[in-house]
């Protein structure tokens, strides 16, 4: 038996007395793991599988051992991924210190920043939120002026930021602010890590016109910060700012893996099981044109979880998340929006609801979700963003400027 083999083997084993019977079964909105301080769990089966995954390294299996990870090999890790699946097995933790922050901080951060925080992200004690863009500088990043000035050992910073997802439950905050006002405004920014506790950080949660309020504003007033979390060099944080942008595009084209699957779906229903309950018999869907839409998505789907697949493959043996985050992120998102309007169609005027007890409440859910949906074409960089990136990175192809003064 293979090295691999026998880790496959020993995974399987673990896992099948380690993942509690309730972590086997679909995701529910409300018992999505985030982590923190004062993380809550509805079910208590969701804090016994964070701690047992976490003490495992399991959350993040491929960061060093040194650091609270898994240590595992990207082989070993692919494995574990598959056994997972086997199982049905959910998520232990979502965490914006997995997606974003763990990576460039092994990546920039010192010996004793990823002491102090990798840990924590692995076993979810410390929730993060991402302090990036502003009321003046949204697409145009590099326009922030949040400042921070050195005052002895401390950075003070004065400032604020919007779109902060979660920063009003969130523990700590990975931020651009600016250090030099006389330079190019690209090589005038750091990045730095900060309490949300600190004296000074206040939160305004903003309302979208789904009801909901992921979102928030965020003021800084003279908030002290030891100069010693800053994160690599001293106005170098556009660096990291645009590798982390990577990993976050990464992480947002995950939302067109889903498939047909929509977690809040209508009486949790997939996309398939939909048509067939709202446009067909129950076993099949009647409409021809929304059958033709479905199974097209659906292959579109397949094909952009195998691209994907490949993607993270190819990044994990060379330098990391490139251009190609810009691609998937543009195509998993609207691969996203698609899923939801195609649930609205089979639907039908059942998805049409926003309150009351004529509609079920995974029907009024789906409505907002739908409209949530939209978001995602700005979010993590607008669509016109990611054209640009792959228009200039990946085809080669000159600024617009450059066209007209020649």
């Amino acid at each position: 038996m293979s090295n691999l083999e026998q880790f496959r083997v020993s995974a399987r084993t673990w896992l099948e007395e380690n993942c509690p019977p309730s972590m086997r079964t679909p995701m529910i909105t409300d018992e999505i793991v985030w982590g923190g301080r004062n993380a809550s769990f509805s079910n208590p089966d969701s804090r016994l599988w964070l701690e047992r995954m976490g003490r495992k390294g399991w959350t993040c299996p491929t960061w060093p051992k040194e650091y609270g990870g898994g240590g595992l090999s990207l082989q070993e890790s692919a494995v574990l991924a598959e056994e997972l699946r086997r199982i049905n097995a959910r998520p232990a933790l979502s965490s914006f210190g997995i997606s974003m922050l763990g990576p460039v901080l092994l990546e920039y951060g010192t010996h004793e920043q990823k002491l102090e925080h990798i840990p924590s992200i692995v076993r979810g004690e410390i929730r993060w939120c991402q302090g990036y863009s502003e009321p003046g500088a949204g697409s145009d990043l590099a326009s922030l002026q949040t400042r921070a000035i050195l005052d002895g050992d401390d950075y003070v910073i004065n400032g604020s930021k919007v779109w902060t997802s979660y920063a009003n439950v969130s523990d700590w905050i990975f931020c651009l602010v600016r250090t030099d006002s006389e330079v190019p405004k690209h090589a005038g920014i750091s990045f730095i890590l900060f309490d949300m506790q600190s004296s000074g950080v206040s939160t305004r949660p903003i309302q979208l016109i789904s009801g909901a309020s992921p979102f928030c504003e965020t003021f800084f007033d003279n908030v002290r910060v030891p100069a010693g979390n800053l994160v690599g060099r001293l106005n170098d944080g556009w660096t990291i700012a645009k590798r982390l942008l990577q990993h976050e595009r990464t992480m947002i084209s995950s939302f067109g893996l889903a498939g047909g699957n929509i977690d809040r779906g209508a009486n949790n229903m997939t996309l398939v099981q939909a048509a067939r309950h709202y446009r067909g018999d129950g076993s099949r869907i009647s409409d021809p044109v929304l059958r033709d839409q479905i199974a097209q998505f659906t292959l579109d789907a397949e094909a952009f979880e195998l691209t994907s697949k490949r993607s993270l493959a190819e990044s994990k043996q060379s330098e990391g998340p490139n251009a190609t985050s810009s691609m998937l992120k543009y195509y998993g998102c609207e691969l996203n929006k698609r899923r939801y309007e195609l649930m609205l169609s089979a639907m039908g005027n059942r998805a049409l609801g926003w309150e009351g007890d004529s509609f079920d409440p995974g029907e009024l859910a789906i409505t907002r979700e739908w409209l949530r949906s939209k978001a995602n074409s700005i979010e993590g960089g607008t669509a016109e963003v990611q054209l640009n990136v792959i228009a200039k990175r990946v085809l080669g192809l000159p600024d617009l400027l450059t066209l007209v003064r020649n």
